[in-house]
């Protein structure tokens, strides 16, 4: 384990200047402090030399860009006991393929050490799966899943051609029964009605041996094959059960203290969730080894910040240099336990930045109502947030039925919304949003030149599930994503934009302009996929749609407030 002194770094230049916050902070939603940005400076001045490891950020003109992957690093500011200012410095996951790196905290458990269960457990896991493999990759598992399929052919067969004969040989008996009927005496007619009777017996016995003799073989095949199916059942339920046992082995490992001392582990700490089990990689993301390691060594937590140090992940929208809060689904709750006790920043995300502002109304008659959206104020009512375009067209309009939404626009975006004040005028809009024959278009200033005049960008998104509500590129999973876009204005240092979203998935024009595949030119204020600033800088200018009752043509336009 490394010591204080080796994770301890001091301030290269003066901090006595520096006021110390009197709060821990927020690491959800931040602005980072002067010295935490001061920290990040000295590191990334750090991350500039030449080191003892090897990381391919995706930096340098060599590097392959292929090949690289960009990290979150993190940095704390503590106070020692004698009252010494420095910060601690940590990455995320994995950096140079290595989990512990000199200078740097180390992990809260280093699965890889040479004295770790995990190599031991992992090897175990590995021999059933390579066991496994090797069974369900066996010509014999082939051959006798063809042998059976054969042998139920064979009997399919086999029947559909007795079935015909057999009815063949039924139609001329019942020939002959007609014909003897005109032919023969009452007492030859009834000799012969017994002999047919015979037949047909004879035919029902063959249909039943006929039957006995598949059923047999078919059973046998079927016995072959489900005993080495069976076997590959037991391989898959073993790796389970022992994959499933390391896993709450490994999670009991990563135990979390705070600032009173009080220690829990990634069972305890996930079973209150949702999801109960913790997910991949988590505990091992920068701010939690930042806090593990000061509370272990006795130095008070300041201030923290987090960013990222070179290439932007292909399905994620990171850029270099810039800070992060710390991720939902791993982080926060570990750092809900590590932080219990401390005085926090306020969580800005509690407060309602649409409180004070007007929802302007710019059409309404007895079937719908157009709005124009303020940003900072929600479209529907959130988990801690009542105020919403929701809430106020309820209220305004107490006796209006139905679910009223029928679009929406993200807090902080700001625009034209219709609201259906009537069940049979909301199915109306909603038949024309799902057949996307509702035409919108957006005004969005980018932080950037856009050299194309226009252009089309089509990159399916998914939820990023271990950061909500970020939103993810994925050519796999993705659902497809489209939207057109003009240039409307270009200023020294950004560009102005009318967007056109053919589709309408969550955060799409975000992402769409900031991946590094679409424009990579982040909106104005876009805190998710670019930096804060007074606002988002995105605006639902125009809207045209059907009335859902008159089937009128009605055309909207709001200019934006940026």
């Amino acid at each position: 384990m490394l010591e204080s002194a080796d994770c301890f770094r001091p301030f290269t230049g003066d901090v006595s200047t520096y006021d110390l916050p009197t709060r821990f902070t927020f690491p959800f939603y931040y602005q980072p402090h002067p010295l935490a940005l001061l920290a990040a400076e000295q590191l990334q001045h750090e991350l500039q030399q030449p080191t003892h490891w090897q990381h391919n950020f995706g930096l340098s003109d060599s590097d392959d860009k292929d090949q690289a992957s960009g990290k979150m690093f993190g940095v704390l500011v503590v106070q020692t006991p004698d009252n010494r200012l420095g910060f601690l410095a940590a990455f995320s996951g994995k950096l140079a393929e290595q989990t512990q790196i000199r200078g740097f905290v180390p992990p809260v458990f280093d699965m890889l050490s040479k004295d770790s269960f995990f190599k031991d457990d992992l090897a175990i896991i590995n021999n059933v799966s390579s066991d496994y493999k090797t069974l369900s990759n066996n010509p014999l598992r082939q051959q006798l899943a063809e042998l059976l399929t054969k042998q139920q052919h064979g009997f399919d067969n086999a029947l559909n051609e007795f079935k015909q004969q057999a009815s063949e040989r039924k139609q001329q008996r019942k020939l002959q029964r007609k014909q003897a009927k005109q032919q023969l005496n009452e007492q030859q007619y009834q000799q012969l009605c017994v002999q047919l009777s015979q037949q047909s017996v004879i035919d029902k016995l063959k249909l039943r041996d006929l039957k006995i003799y598949w059923q047999q073989r078919i059973s046998q095949a079927q016995e072959n094959y489900d005993e080495l199916e069976n076997q590959l059942k037991q391989l898959a339920k073993t790796r389970r059960k022992l994959s499933a046992k390391l896993q709450r082995k490994l999670f009991a490992q990563y135990q979390f203290l705070n600032i009173v001392g009080q220690r829990k582990d990634l069972n305890d700490i996930f079973k209150e969730t949702p999801f109960k089990v913790p997910p991949a990689g988590a505990g091992d993301c920068a701010a939690p080894k930042l806090l593990q390691y000061a509370f272990n060594h006795k130095l008070k937590p300041v201030v923290m910040a987090e960013f990222w140090w070179g290439e932007s992940p292909k399905s994620e929208v990171r850029r270099h240099r810039h800070f992060y809060p710390s991720c939902y689904s791993k982080c926060q709750p570990i750092l809900g336990h590590m932080l219990d006790g401390m005085a926090l920043d306020d969580n800005p995300l509690l407060e309602n930045p649409g409180k004070d502002k007007a929802l302007d109304i710019i059409y309404q008659d007895q079937d719908i109502v157009v709005v124009n959206k303020p940003s900072g104020l929600l479209s529907v009512p959130g988990k801690t947030i009542e105020d919403s375009v929701y809430s106020r067209i309820k209220q305004r309009f107490p006796n209006a039925t139905g679910p009223l939404i029928v679009h929406r626009l993200d807090m902080s975006t700001s625009g034209l919304m219709v609201l259906a004040l009537n069940a049979k005028a909301n199915k109306g809009l909603q038949r024309q949003f799902i057949a996307r024959t509702v035409t919108k278009n957006y005004i969005a200033d980018v932080d950037g030149i856009v050299t194309n005049d226009e252009g089309e960008i089509t990159l399916p998104l998914t939820l990023d599930i271990n950061d909500r509500p970020r939103q993810m590129v994925c050519f796999d999973t993705g659902k497809p994503a489209h939207t057109l876009y003009k240039v409307m204005e270009r200023t020294a240092n950004r560009t102005r934009l009318s967007l056109f979203p053919k589709t309408g998935r969550t955060h799409q024009l975000r992402v769409h302009c900031a991946h590094r595949l679409g424009l990579n030119m982040p909106i104005i204020g876009d805190e998710h996929y670019g930096n804060a600033a007074d606002r988002l800088h995105l605006h639902a200018q125009y809207l045209q749609i059907k009335h859902p009752i008159s089937h009128q043509v009605l055309s909207f336009s709001a200019e934006p407030d940026f």
